[in-house]
């Protein structure tokens, strides 16, 4: 009998014997020396206009950023191990927009006569998650580009949410949502508070978990990932999955903060929200970065908006200076794998 091809013949090593493709890149990416540029933009940003304003570096300020960036967070965990795995995923307004009007038509509101309390709450997420598992489901079983796929169910959302629109936005009236946004009993809101736990489950996912270190995995070697016997398929699903579940608990959260049910309840945290994965050091071709950068991604857009307000720029100068801020971070950050870059699945 011929001898069993080896490692050296080119079959790659299982990922799941207990033998991890490398701890170097199977293990979630931490903010070392390499990942300077990102960190060092933030801590720039914040001298920068702490010494611009007095008020920057206030306690209520920084309340302020925290608040600001709580959906963000929660947005760019989910985006995170999509982008790892070189695919994307632009259905997060869509979602949005749906689970918010779901929330706020189930739940005790102005319009309908509806009052589910803490499962229309659940709702919202529910909804997310099926909308992520068709974009997953799809994706894989179609092969068609995670792109186009996204992008209809982005149109898909949006659709859902403008039927379900009774004419006027439902005012809610329960508590228990509202209260999530407003009650701040650790000097900043409910919301807030998920969105620092779900960067910490994000990072116990990535680090310590096979569906974190396959998903980073298939962003550095999709073919040599498969050919190991794992189950690609699967893992995608599942990111696909995460993500619209954390996009229909996005469309909660901004309904707690609007108190309405709003079928543009996501409008602007697309774009935003891969471009701080970006910009935290998370390589769109995927294989590099994890939920801390893209955290610190988050932090740098939310220091930038908040700081060019301290300091009364121009609203129109505004979107120059982030832009040329957001290309000076990638430069920094990414300029060693600019070689890298290729075309997202």
């Amino acid at each position: 009998m011929a001898n069993l091809p080896s490692a050296a013949a080119g079959v790659a090593p299982r990922f799941d014997e207990g033998r991890p493709f490398s701890k170097k890149t199977t293990k979630a990416s931490k903010l070392s020396f390499k990942d300077y540029g990102p960190v060092l933009t933030l801590i720039g940003l914040a001298l920068a206009f702490s010494v611009l304003s007095p008020q920057f570096l206030s306690i209520p300020n920084a309340q302020a950023i925290l608040e600001s960036a709580a959906i963000p967070v929660v947005l760019a965990v989910g985006i995170t191990f999509i982008i790892l795995q070189g695919s994307i995923d632009l259905s997060i307004e869509g979602v949005m927009a749906a689970s918010s009007m779901v929330v706020a038509l189930l739940i005790a509101n102005s319009i309908t006569g509806y009052d589910y309390g803490w499962l229309a709450i659940a709702a919202g997420p529910a909804l997310g998650v099926a909308f992520g598992l068709g974009n997953g489901l799809v994706y894989t079983y179609l092969r068609l580009p995670s792109l186009i796929v996204t992008l209809a169910t982005w149109f898909i959302g949006l659709g859902v949410a403008t039927l379900l629109f009774p004419g006027r936005q439902p005012e809610i009236l329960d508590p228990r949502l509202t209260m999530l946004a407003i009650s701040k009993p650790f000097g900043v809101s409910y919301l807030a508070c998920f969105a620092i736990l779900s960067a910490v489950v994000g990072v116990l996912l990535q680090n310590y978990s096979k569906f974190g270190r396959m998903s980073l995995a298939i962003g550095i070697d999709e073919k040599t990932t498969r050919l190991s016997g794992n189950s690609v398929r699967l893992h995608k699903i599942l990111a696909f999955s995460f993500m619209g579940l954390l996009a229909g608990i996005g469309g909660a959260m901004i309904s707690a903060q609007l108190a309405v049910g709003n079928p543009t309840a996501g409008q602007g945290f697309l774009f935003p929200t891969i471009s701080a994965a970006v910009i935290g050091g998370t390589l769109l071709s995927g294989g590099k970065g994890g939920v801390l950068h893209s955290v610190v991604g988050v932090l740098i857009l939310e220091v930038l908006r908040n700081g060019m307000v301290q300091v009364g720029v121009d609203p129109y100068l505004r979107h120059v200076i982030e832009g040329i801020i957001i290309i000076g971070a990638l430069v920094v950050g990414n300029w060693k794998l600019r070689a890298r870059t290729r075309v997202v699945k």
